[in-house]
């Protein structure tokens, strides 16, 4: 029998109704390593552009927001403006972070004449930026889409410092006397004072907003020193002293994996880029949600990371964006083609993937299950195959990466079982069954042949 899943429950997960002012998306009291949004126990899944939605004047907002609500996704990342790229930077096509001249709006008032190079006065803020940001916000807001908004990024080489308004050559306050590796430091004072007047009015602006947290820096650890950061936290914290909302606050640890050995008092959760499974596993000390905010680097095709994403998840993670180059000026629905060398994936067909993944989740009381990978000792698998389990008591979620069949041997409490097993890449059920497990006994799951990956949930009657 091959039917869909429910796609109902993608709604459940992703779209609570709509709620202007409301409390801002929190830490869920009931287990805090997931989120709470909106009244409802939520994951955070998506794949989202590159991060170019507000600074990028060419951007239709619109026609994004709408591109993530259709294929049932709930979450988008945008950087803020105080760092950009530039045609060809990491050679990404059609990059949506390299905006044409022209088309730039930072968070400062351009003062240069026609005709001249870029300048900015950084103690004048730009009405028209902050009036396209919270645009923004609203658009997501009433797509139930949470927005991540990160408010800096380092400088990965001396082309991109160059076309920085931080830059004192591209400022008329002379602020940003400095190479490129003591921008995000606490070495000057004059930029430490740009960037935290920044901060503040971002957050004042800001603060009405619930779909919203605050992510410190992008990649950190390529030339952020940890003072500054912490010193950024401790400015949002305090903006939001005397106001009526406060806000989760992000982290970007590192790419892959590490152990989160100090964490900062002020910082609500972690994100890393590129991660595996182990991110999560070996964070559980902190008991707070652990993302996956960037994926790449593993070609253009989509299998790699929806496993990325499956498996994430199962370990316990809270936080899935893949990032997604389908997104391009030419085609803010996010419908261009991905090619080489592009540095990652994307497209409509991703998309439906992670909507296919939101719907089984949501299908489940996730925020009590836990991982689990000793429901599969003794199982058999194929050659190379990879088995993540995530269960509660009565309800249990595997995923299998690689076929073409794989059997089962699960220890479970005696009861009768209804098993469905289905494809992560339609969301169509290949095979149902019930099956009894009494007295002690081995109950067997084989699955039927599956063309990549497979999920399995399992569910006491």
């Amino acid at each position: 029998m091959r039917r869909p899943v429910l796609a109902s429950l993608i709604v459940v997960l992703a779209f609570p109704a709509f709620a202007p002012a409301a409390e801002p998306i929190k830490l869920l009291a009931e287990n805090p390593r997931y989120f709470e949004f909106r009244g409802k126990p939520t994951l955070l899944i998506t794949s989202g552009d590159h991060y170019g939605e507000v600074l990028n004047l060419a951007l239709d907002q619109r026609a994004y927001l709408d591109a993530l609500h259709k294929d049932g996704l709930n979450n988008t990342r945008t950087f803020a403006g105080t760092y950009r790229e530039t045609p060809g930077s990491f050679n990404i096509r059609d990059n949506v972070l390299a905006p044409i001249r022209g088309r730039y709006i930072a968070p400062w008032v351009q003062v240069q004449k026609p005709g001249e190079a870029e300048k900015f006065d950084l103690d004048r803020f730009d009405d028209a930026y902050f009036a396209r940001l919270k645009g923004f916000m609203t658009l997501a807001s009433e797509r139930g889409v949470v927005v991540e908004f990160n408010l800096f990024c380092v400088l990965y080489d001396d082309g991109l410092w160059a076309v920085n308004p931080m830059n004192a050559a591209n400022n008329v306050n002379g602020v940003g006397r400095c190479p490129r590796c003591e921008v995000l430091t606490l070495k000057h004072d004059d930029l430490t004072a740009v960037q935290v007047a920044f901060v503040k009015k971002a957050v004042a602006e800001l603060n009405g907003f619930d779909n919203l947290y605050y992510e410190i820096c992008n990649e950190p650890y390529f030339g952020a020193s940890a003072e500054w950061q912490a010193r950024i936290a401790r400015e949002i914290v305090e903006a939001e002293k005397a106001l009526p909302h406060k806000h989760l606050i992000a982290q970007n640890y590192a790419n892959d994996k590490a152990k989160v050995e100090r964490p900062d008092p002020n910082v609500s959760f972690y994100n890393f880029h590129y991660a595996v499974p182990e991110a999560v596993t070996m964070n559980g000390h902190l008991d707070r949600p652990i993302g996956d905010n960037e994926t790449g680097f593993k070609g253009t095709g989509d299998r790699v990371y929806r496993t990325q994403a499956w498996e994430f998840f199962l370990a316990g993670g809270a936080l899935f964006n893949n990032l997604d180059y389908s997104f391009t000026t030419a085609h803010p629905d996010g419908t261009a083609e991905v090619k080489d060398p592009t540095p990652g994936g994307g497209g409509p067909a991703f998309r439906k993937q992670m909507a296919v993944l939101a719907g089984f989740l949501g299908d489940c009381e996730f925020w009590k299950m836990r991982p689990t990978p000793e429901l599969l000792s003794g199982s058999k698998l194929s050659e190379g195959a990879r088995a993540s389990a995530f269960s509660r008591p009565g309800e249990y979620a595997i995923y299998i990466d690689r076929g073409p069949k794989a059997a089962l041997s699960l220890h479970l409490p005696p009861a009768s079982y209804h098993l469905e097993w289905i494809d992560p890449r339609s969301g169509e059920v290949l095979a149902n069954e019930t099956l009894s497990s009494a007295n002690g006994a081995v109950l067997i799951a084989k699955s039927p042949e599956f063309a990549e990956d497979v999920a399995l949930r399992i569910r006491a009657k």
